[in-house]
């Protein structure tokens, strides 16, 4: 399951309107990108970012960049800017993680905007499928990970950004954390950046199994 949290509402008479709600982290404060999920804004005919420190109705435009499926990544760049100055995230490294670090997660559970929690790794390489014949190795955490913290970061006990939180496992009568979440390693999503910030990535295939 991912971690994005939708709500549907259909007034009558009108079309269908579908609001989902995620988290994400900047990369870059002087062009206005942030980091999120796929997920979170794909097919978005609007989005819109709301700051930690803000009035929760005071939000601000954003576009899409560029995205990339497999890795349930996005860029996504203000269209529209507040005025005070905002703070890029600090990158850590990924493949110096191991299990039993401390870890921390920030996101919008369940609209609960600015929700911190805390827990471990849990796992490091875990496959993870992404698609036939595809998987990615995540990173597995018992860090508590709900609908909405999608696109939110995974900070070491030095506050860098060591991972993009992006799924949790759960069972048939749950939908929420039971100590099972899948984040991808921030090494990756960094690799992927020069392709992100022209509009798409480009993979090669090779017909062997």
């Amino acid at each position: 399951g991912g971690g994005g949290q939708q709500q549907r509402r259909q007034p009558q008479g009108r079309p269908q309107v579908t609001q989902a709600a995620g988290t994400g982290f900047i990369i870059s404060a002087k062009d206005g990108l942030i980091l999120t999920n796929n997920h979170v804004v794909e097919d978005a005919t609007k989005i819109q970012v709301s700051f930690y420190g803000d009035d929760p109705d005071v939000s601000y435009l954003a576009k899409v960049v560029g995205r990339d499926q497999l890795t349930d990544r996005s860029l996504i760049e203000l269209t529209e800017k507040p005025k005070r100055e905002l703070i890029d995230v600090k990158f850590g490294d990924s493949e110096q993680m191991q299990p039993g670090d401390w870890v921390m997660a920030i996101g919008n559970p369940f609209g609960l905007a600015h929700t911190v929690s805390v827990g471990v790794i849990s796992a490091t390489e875990r496959p993870f499928p992404i698609t036939d014949g595809r998987s990615q190795d995540v990173l597995q955490t018992d860090a508590a990970i709900n609908p909405g913290n999608s696109g939110g970061p995974l900070l070491n006990v030095r506050g860098e950004v060591i991972g993009i939180n992006t799924a949790i496992y759960t069972d048939s009568r749950q939908a929420g954390n039971i100590g099972i979440g899948f984040a991808i390693p921030i090494n990756t999503v960094r690799e992927l950046l020069p392709q992100l910030r022209v509009g798409k990535v480009t993979r090669g295939v090779i017909g062997v199994a």
